[in-house]
């Protein structure tokens, strides 16, 4: 198992919300704009049984490749937006309504915002790039 620093642990988020494959997954760093967390990976799922097997990928990616369980989960019975909670990462999962609605990018739009590149857009691992 790793020992990720934040950046690391929301790769690794992003990475399995893509496994997935999650809809414009960005990573959003508000460790300087809020005490809330140190990064939101935000993206969507195109129905919620999509949003709620996203929910899953990240869970078990994280507890098998970081040894990390959620701190709290909201959510995934509705499958509309599941949280994940990790303390120093939170896991925003939506559908396109709920995300268009609550606009999150915009509201933590004075964070620095990364586009995650998935495997679609890149010919190997996932990266992240500013958007």
């Amino acid at each position: 198992m790793a020992d990720l620093d934040s950046r690391g642990l929301a790769l690794l988020a992003a990475e399995a919300c893509d496994d997935r494959k999650a809809v414009d997954i960005r990573m959003i760093r508000v460790e300087e704009v809020s005490s809330l967390a140190d990064w939101f990976v935000i993206c969507s799922g195109l129905s919620d049984v999509q949003v709620r097997a996203i929910a899953r990928s990240v869970e078990e990616k994280l507890e098998l490749e970081a040894g990390r369980l959620p701190l709290r989960r909201e959510g995934q019975s509705e499958g509309r937006w599941v949280l994940l909670d990790y303390g120093e990462v939170i896991v925003h999962v939506l559908t396109p309504s709920e995300r268009s609605y609550y606009d999150l990018e915009s509201f933590w739009g004075h964070g620095e915002q990364e586009r995650y590149l998935g495997s679609a857009a890149t010919s190997g691992s996932g990266a992240a790039a500013p958007s």
